[in-house]
């Protein structure tokens, strides 16, 4: 028995369905467990809780062989972090009265830093508060998730245009498809090892590179655009960040150009990602016209 964190979300979920997979049993903290219905038709034990509520993680934690735990991301923090600092005290608390055999954390790539992380200074504080675990932890950094890049494509469709933070636009980064992190995850729970790992998870990929994948999908020329970086709050401001609450989220984008936030730290265990960009980019294109064509049938019903 394995519990898995944010089941209904994409790297939770990708974590489970590999576990059940290979025969594994799953229990889930939610806290609406009617929205993980369908995990409990799989057999998916589902409690109700929060990451807030050390008890209910504590209870989660009972008898299981490894658990996964993730912090939910937060696009705009208030100052001094006090969403992930809140759950990481809830989550030291449950971890002391019911210690798993072995943990699995979702970490991010720059972790390893005391500043300039913007949003990424959730998960240094999480690496922080639980480097002194009395059981065996494996921290796994994760690259930029592509699945954030897919969200664009409609506009790419249009203008031919991919917009981005990242600069120069032919610099790769590491970036990871949410469903390798799933993976690495269950592979690392079911393995047995001692004291602390970190695994950098990722392969390199430019904003070139995205532009070129995005054009094999959507079947036109694809250019790389960086967006000046007087304009960054507007456009962050656009898709849905508070006015005057940009600034850590601008932070990370500025460290990312700096190669301030990198892999190639010494003492940790690099493993690739084997889902291209194209692959993402196919799926969402996918699933964005099997919702349409369920939307033109339900309309048509009515």
């Amino acid at each position: 028995m394995f519990l898995v964190a944010g089941i209904t979300g994409q790297v939770g979920g990708a974590a489970a369905r590999r576990l059940l997979d290979a025969g594994h049993a799953v229990r889930a903290l939610v806290r609406d467990p009617r929205r993980a219905s369908a995990w409990a038709d799989r057999g998916v034990d589902v409690r109700q809780g929060d990451l807030n509520d050390a008890g209910a993680v504590a209870t989660a934690l009972d008898g299981v062989e490894g658990a996964f735990l993730m912090l939910p991301p937060v696009m705009a923090p208030a100052p001094g972090h006090p969403e992930a600092r809140a759950i990481i005290t809830s989550v030291r608390e449950a971890l002391r009265q019911a210690p798993p055999p072995r943990l699995v954390v979702l970490s991010s790539i720059g972790s390893e830093r005391t500043s300039g992380l913007g949003i990424i200074t959730s998960t240094h504080l999480l690496e922080q508060a639980l480097a002194d675990a009395p059981f065996p932890v494996a921290f796994v950094r994760a690259g930029a998730f592509i699945e954030n890049l897919a969200h664009g494509l409609e506009r790419v469709a249009e203008t031919g245009y991919f917009d981005t933070f990242l600069v120069p636009t032919e610099r790769a980064v590491p970036m990871i498809a949410t469903e390798d992190i799933g993976g690495q995850v269950a592979r690392l729970l079911a393995e047995e090892w001692s004291g602390a790992r970190i695994v950098e998870l990722g392969t390199r990929y430019s904003p070139d590179d995205v532009a070129r994948d995005m054009a094999a999908v959507l079947g036109r020329p694809v250019r790389a655009r960086a967006i000046p970086r007087a304009q960054w709050p507007a456009v962050l401001e656009a898709i849905g960040i508070p006015a005057g609450r940009t600034g850590p989220y601008e932070e990370m984008e500025d460290s990312f150009n700096a190669g301030w936030i990198d892999f190639g730290v010494a003492g940790t265990e690099p493993v690739a990602g084997t889902t291209t960009p194209a692959q993402v980019f196919a799926r969402a294109l996918q699933a964005r016209d099997g919702d349409s064509h369920t939307g033109a049938r339900a309309g048509a019903a009515s």
